[in-house]
């Protein structure tokens, strides 16, 4: 317990200056509309609470989680289709790699314009940036897996399936749980750009909707609560990865 306090303390004290400097910074500038300071955001996110809690809150992460799940599904079969059929690789891999070059905020629009205001249109700027961490990141896993390894286990009789579960599997759950991490912060950011975009709630909604009032103490109360948000998880997922992966460290 001590060590882990220990730990903590850089990043703890890090926080605190960088808190430090924003702060100064809002009172130098004294234009809350512009660069509201810490305690401000701090303060009207404890008066949104309610709007931000019990409705907006509640629709980002209803987005979050399922573009996650569908993300999570498509970028592992696609990494477990490129490994399996080397024709596959050499056909999805440029067009995966093309599927990030395009901008999101050019598609966001478009995915308004095609499913509407609901969440389906959301969900799909969410699997656009999240499926490829999830994708390449546990493809690369399975490139790691040594080839000695495989035809030692072929050699002693075992079935590609066995070899799937022994030894790729295996290999492969941490860089899953990288890309998992990875993908939790681009889920949110997301979800809040195809909010701020194009929709009826949601704290990219209610961010942009703070900002045509130019409240930006309540501009920056929804980015708060989602940066916590985002901390949160990849910090529950980091739990999970140390009792899943006891072996690791050996």
């Amino acid at each position: 317990m001590r060590k882990t306090n220990r730990a903590n303390i850089p990043a703890a004290l890090l926080s605190l200056a960088l808190l430090m400097i924003w702060q100064a910074a809002a009172m130098g500038i004294q234009a809350a509309y512009i660069l509201p300071s810490p305690l401000q955001v701090i303060l009207r996110l404890w008066e949104l609470r309610r709007p931000l809690f019990s409705a907006h809150l509640p629709a980002t992460m209803t987005v979050v989680v399922v573009g996650l799940v569908l993300s999570v599904f498509l970028g592992l079969g696609l990494a477990i289709l490129m490994d399996c059929y080397p024709a596959a690789e050499k056909a999805l891999y440029p067009l995966i790699i093309a599927s990030q070059t395009i901008p999101t905020t050019a598609l966001a629009p478009l995915f308004v314009l095609w499913f509407g205001y609901g969440l389906w249109s959301k969900v799909l700027v969410t699997v656009l940036m999240t499926f490829f961490p999830i994708t390449i990141t546990v493809f690369d896993g399975f490139r790691s897996v040594k080839t000695e390894m495989t035809d030692l286990l072929f050699t002693f009789g075992a079935n590609k399936q066995q070899i799937f579960w022994k030894l790729k599997f295996p290999t492969i759950l941490p860089y899953f749980f990288s890309a998992i991490k990875m993908a939790i912060p681009l889920s949110i950011i997301g979800a809040a750009i195809g909010e701020w975009l194009g929709a009826q709630n949601g704290l990219g909604y209610f961010s942009r909707r703070m900002m045509t009032q130019l409240d930006g103490a309540g501009v920056f109360a929804p980015i708060l609560l989602l940066s916590v948000v985002a901390m949160i998880l990849v910090g529950i997922i980091s739990i999970i990865e140390k009792r899943v992966l006891t072996w690791r460290g050996q």
